[in-house]
């Protein structure tokens, strides 16, 4: 194939005015209010908003709280709020994940009642749950520990349904078992559910990124790490297979977390495959942008949005991040 450089006449070199209207016009990748979810810690009690100190920000808030915050998000043109749960009680089977009457299952149905304007996603996940802290059922606990994929499969298949049961518009396994996807499909299919989408975290790698997280979740394992089942981050193809898989399984919408240092995952999953895609901008992106905005460092809103912005430019359909409820205001 022949290129032709294109001659363009002897000109004095000249840079185009750009306004900011003239910006507008022209510009490739757009942010807006529709592409925001943010994450919500719950738990048990009334009157609860407990600060999460490595997350300025951020808060733990009983189901009644949170029904506050949600008014407040959904004023604010977020549309959608993704739970993670925190429960009174932890045990080594996670009774707390699938139980009726558990909080995330309080949480969602309270929110699908009072504020229906949010479409509510759940997290599927058992760490919050389990007494040791893992995604997944242990056998002999302490250093020779060993998680038990397939036993795991039917808790995480329990905890989806169960929050269906309760109304959730959207499940999200983020465990990292393998054939969770397929478990949590059949079994939403079989109960009725085959409606209810599954947003996979199907690139979710092992990161120093969550520290903050685990903190606000309450979920640092008690032993051991988790990097036997979240992906190494050196490997990039390995994440396309894992997105491949969970697609065959029934995976509708494909998350990559972490968010900024991923970025070339994420470009490589919505070109590879052009599923709906997100992203996660996880705890310590936001952390440490925050504590560098304390110091006066940065501009919050500017790095932000900026950040925010590079996930799209990147691939994503949508963002997952704490900055959500600020960037709604931001964005007016």
């Amino acid at each position: 194939m022949h290129y032709i450089t294109p001659r363009f006449p002897a000109a004095r070199p000249r840079r185009l005015r750009q306004t900011p209207l003239l910006r507008a016009l022209v510009r490739e990748t757009r942010l807006d209010k529709s592409q925001l979810v943010q994450p919500l810690f719950v738990r048990p009690g009334t009157g609860i908003r407990k600060p999460i100190l490595s997350m300025p920000g951020v808060a733990q808030f009983s189901p009644d709280t949170l029904l506050e915050e949600a008014r407040t998000l959904a004023d604010l043109g977020v549309p959608a709020v993704l739970l993670f749960g925190i429960p009174d009680k932890k045990d080594a089977k996670a009774s707390g994940a699938y139980a009726r009457n558990g909080i995330v299952q309080q949480a969602v149905k309270r929110l699908k009642k009072e504020v229906p304007r949010l479409l509510v996603m759940t997290d599927v996940c058992l760490c919050e749950y389990m007494s040791h802290g893992h995604c997944g059922i242990v056998s002999n606990p302490g250093s020779e520990a060993r998680i038990l994929n397939d036993s795991s499969l039917k808790l995480l298949a329990k905890t989806a349904v169960s929050h269906a049961e309760a109304g959730a518009d959207l499940v999200a396994p983020s465990d990292m078992m393998d054939g969770r996807v397929n478990a949590i499909r059949q079994a939403l299919d079989t109960s009725g559910f085959d409606e209810i989408p599954i947003m996979s975290y199907a690139a979710k790698f092992a990161s120093a990124f969550y520290g903050p997280f685990r903190e606000a979740a309450e979920s640092t394992p008690r032993f051991g790490d988790r990097r036997s089942y979240q992906m190494d981050g050196a490997n990039g193809n390995e994440a396309l297979r894992e997105v491949a898989q969970d697609i065959a399984e029934g995976a509708d919408i494909i998350l990559v977390k972490p968010g900024v240092a991923y970025l070339d995952i994420l470009w490589r999953v919505k070109s590879e495959f052009g599923l709906p895609t997100a992203a996660y901008s996880v705890s310590a992106e936001y952390s440490m942008v925050k504590s560098a905005a304390e110091k006066g460092w940065v501009d919050e809103k500017a790095v932000a949005l900026e950040m925010l912005q590079s996930f799209r430019r990147a691939g994503a359909d949508f963002i997952i991040t704490y900055w959500a409820k600020d960037a709604c205001a931001w964005l007016g």
